[in-house]
């Protein structure tokens, strides 16, 4: 019946026949391509780590009948300091480049890094975010890359620190993408040391597409920012990294907690940062602030520099320990959110706990430490949170 098959197709009512496969072979042939793809798959979860289903997927991707292969670039990888998770990663990422040539294809890419001052454990790093960039070509893409950017910041350890933060660079044409950003910022007269400061700092920005860049410069100059002062880079970035709905979005959120329009404008130009928050970061600092510490919402509005802060390292561990205070009659007086969250560190304790005597000075360490510790593990609990 099988061979029949091999044989005959049936289209519409007329059999149309067609060149027969010998059984045996085709038999074969699928027998063949599944002991292969069995193969990779165990050699994917049991050497590389791999998951069940990350396994099954990769191998859609790569195949290989026997570990020689694989092997080489596993022990490539180690012998560069790659973890055995970051292997796992980059093998998800990239499978088909346990098929690459160690010599010719790696090892190159690698002694060119190393050449410009990376060590092991920052390559391995870069890699991990973004191994496609051993896919492209050395000499055609990687090379004048790097240099375009190391030129920019007159320095091989500046474009090392902004290709560890975003590896994907690499992956753009300058020609295309990147100079005709740039050449948009010159023209608005942007001070050279911002246009390079920016990049250093926001290099996914330079890297939006240059139609959708412009129309950002634009809005940015239409919001009254001025391209000689920095935060204009802070704002266009906060414009390049959302779409139009999630910055509607964020406004609502701010809305919602009584900011008007005109404030939410202010806080923005005050704070261009105040945007860049996520929708949840933004609920749960301002449902802290203002329902749980009791602050008036136009009060943040007019500090928006403390929606930047962690809410696990200083707003909630700093805001429960002063309402503790309170409590016992140890604050009495009003605070103001810089005063509380804004101050660094020593100064906030020399305020609040090393102002007491040295036993109550002790306690009242102890409980603000239990507090930060609770709050980075996510336990510290508050009416609303």
């Amino acid at each position: 019946m099988f061979c029949f098959l091999c044989k005959t197709i049936l289209h519409g009512r007329r059999p149309i026949k067609i060149k027969a496969l010998g059984c045996h072979n085709l038999l074969l042939s699928f027998s063949t391509s599944s002991n292969q793809q069995s193969f990779t798959v165990s050699y994917l979860m049991k050497t590389c780590g791999l998951s069940p289903e990350s396994a099954l997927s990769a191998s859609r991707r790569v195949s290989f009948e026997s570990p020689n292969q694989p092997d080489s670039v596993m022990a490539f990888l180690k012998s560069h300091g790659f973890s055995k998770p970051q292997i796992a990663t980059v093998v998800t990422k990239r499978p088909c480049l346990l098929s690459s040539n160690v010599e010719k294809t790696l090892l190159p890419k690698i002694e060119f890094f190393y050449s410009r001052g990376i060590s092991s454990s920052d390559l391995a790093k870069l890699l991990t975010k973004h191994p496609h960039i051993l896919a492209f070509s050395l000499e055609k893409k990687i090379i004048p890359s790097f240099n375009f950017l190391s030129n920019l910041f007159q320095s091989d350890d500046d474009a090392l620190v902004v290709l560890i933060l975003w590896p994907r660079f690499l992956t753009y044409d300058l020609d295309s993408h990147i100079l005709p950003n740039i050449n948009v910022l010159r023209q608005i007269e942007m001070p050279e040391n911002y246009v390079v400061k920016g990049f250093r700092w926001f290099p996914r920005t330079l890297t939006t597409a240059p139609a959708v860049f412009k129309e950002n410069v634009a809005e940015v100059k239409k919001m009254g920012f001025n391209p000689e002062r920095f935060n204009f880079v802070s704002a266009l970035f906060v414009l390049c990294s959302m779409s139009k709905s999630t910055w509607e979005r964020k406004f609502d959120v701010y809305k919602k907690f009584g900011w008007s329009e005109k404030e939410i404008l202010e806080a923005f130009k005050k704070y261009p940062l105040v945007m860049a928050a996520s929708e949840d970061k933004i609920k749960a600092a301002m449902d802290f602030l203002v329902n749980v510490m009791g602050f008036r919402a136009s009060s943040v509005a007019k500090l928006p520099h403390v929606l930047g802060l962690s809410m696990e390292k200083r707003i909630v561990p700093r805001g429960l320990f002063v309402k503790d205070l309170m409590s016992v009659g140890l604050v009495k007086k009003e605070l103001g959110l810089s005063m509380l969250f804004r101050s660094p560190e020593k100064l906030f304790l020399e305020r609040f706990v090393y102002c007491y005597e040295e036993r109550k000075a002790s306690e009242l360490l102890k409980l603000y430490n239990e507090k930060l510790k609770l709050a980075a593990e996510g336990k510290l609990k508050t009416d609303r949170l």
